[in-house]
């Protein structure tokens, strides 16, 4: 084995922020932490929460980096914005090695006995450092007792300890727990940023990649940077040379924008035959029949979008020949039919789980949107009934 390959990180752990300043795309969170430091506002315990892969357990791991540093000369007596991460606290951390900085699994460790070895710990001082730290990551999975048992020591901890933590399912947090942490809600990552972000690691990487690469990427993470970045790492490990959106799709399993656009053409037009023929092609190279559900989605709600407001279309995340064709599908399609046609694609995705032959689900699903999709409405129906009825009366008078 060479050497780059026993010292190889993923990029998602290669990148991962050191600094408060590092974190992409949490600017609240990031000034409030920042000012809680400078103004020695902190609080016993906090709770972030959000999607998957926004930073939570990374931003736990800064702010213990934070509480905890001494600066590069070892005389720092306060907690530190910026942590210098060369000090012995600093370094510990990051290598996972401070005994004063406890991580700990809810998700593997979920019962109370686990929560007790934390409650006894909590009565001894720090061994070294300024604060004892608790990061709990993935707390919503702890049982109801060993909430109970948490309480008492959450609501009055000695001053020398400091909770953190982490959940992407906040509901399931008991409100007694809540109450006594400040709450940071991390939101999704905007795709304009996760886009420069990964940008700006592929020049890190020096790996040539296009706009419309880096912005499907982006899309596909959902606001996730880890998930991005996995993406992102997945497409250079399988490309040769500069990176194209074909390649791109092709690596994630994905229909390219014109695919679709013509798929729905197809579905629009009654020209059914034409609509399973491509989707059979797209799904022997490889597509989830899924995504492509998913896709259907997204350019029906484009565009009802700019059915509604006409000017949304240039804010749209789509290149301007993509543009043109929303702009053509919204002047040929009514809202009822845009409104049935999202309806049942809902209901695509929920059948096409249930069924063990994928393809066969989707063919079912457009052949069923390709001739109810575009019956009347109800509304239309009397509408129509209503002018013949006009115009047979019309007839008699005359």
């Amino acid at each position: 084995m060479t050497d780059n390959q026993k010292t190889y990180k993923v990029l998602a752990r290669k990148y991962r922020p050191n600094t408060l300043e590092e974190l992409v795309g949490q600017d609240v969170l990031v000034n409030t932490i920042a000012n809680a430091i400078k103004t020695n506002r902190l609080a016993h315990a906090y709770v972030f929460t959000g999607i998957r892969g926004v930073g939570k357990t990374s931003t736990a791991r800064i702010f213990a980096k934070s509480l905890n540093c001494i600066g590069p000369d070892g005389k720092a007596t306060e907690p530190q914005i910026k942590p210098c991460g060369v000090c012995e606290h600093c370094r510990a951390i990051a290598e996972d090695r401070d005994i004063d900085v406890i991580e700990m699994d809810a998700a593997s460790r979920t019962g109370v006995d686990d929560i007790r070895e934390i409650i006894d710990s909590v009565q001894y001082k720090p061994a070294s450092a300024r604060y004892k730290v608790y990061i709990i990551d993935e707390v919503h999975m702890l049982s109801k007792s060993a909430f109970n048992a948490l309480l008492k020591t959450l609501e009055e901890p000695p001053a020398y300890v400091k909770f953190i933590f982490a959940t992407t399912e906040i509901r399931k947090v008991p409100a007694t727990v809540l109450s006594r942490c400040q709450r940071f809600d991390l939101p999704r990552v905007d795709m304009d940023v996760l886009c420069n972000h990964f940008k700006h690691i592929c020049e890190m990487e020096n790996v040539n990649i296009d706009e419309a690469s880096i912005q499907l990427i982006a899309k596909m993470a959902d606001g996730s940077v880890r998930d991005g970045l996995s993406f992102l790492d997945q497409v250079i490990s399988n490309c040769e040379g500069d990176i194209s959106v074909e390649k791109v799709s092709k690596i994630l399993g994905l229909a390219s924008k014109n695919v679709i656009f013509d798929l729905y053409d197809y579905i629009m037009g009654a020209k059914i035959s034409d609509a399973i023929n491509l989707v059979n092609e797209q799904y022997n190279m490889g597509v989830d029949p899924v995504l492509i559900l998913t896709d259907l989605l997204e350019i029906t709600h484009f565009i009802t979008r700019v059915k509604i407001s006409p000017n949304s279309l240039t804010t749209l995340p789509l290149i301007p020949k993509e543009q043109e064709r929303i702009k053509d599908l919204a002047n040929k399609l009514s809202i009822s039919v845009l409104a049935r046609v999202w309806q049942m694609l809902l209901k695509g995705l929920d059948e096409i789980k249930k069924v063990p032959n994928l393809l066969s689900a989707i063919e079912m699903i457009l052949i069923r949107i390709s001739y109810i999709g575009m019956m009347p409405g109800p509304a239309e129906i009397l509408e129509k009934i209503e002018n013949q009825n006009s115009s047979e009366l019309q007839k008699k008078n005359s």
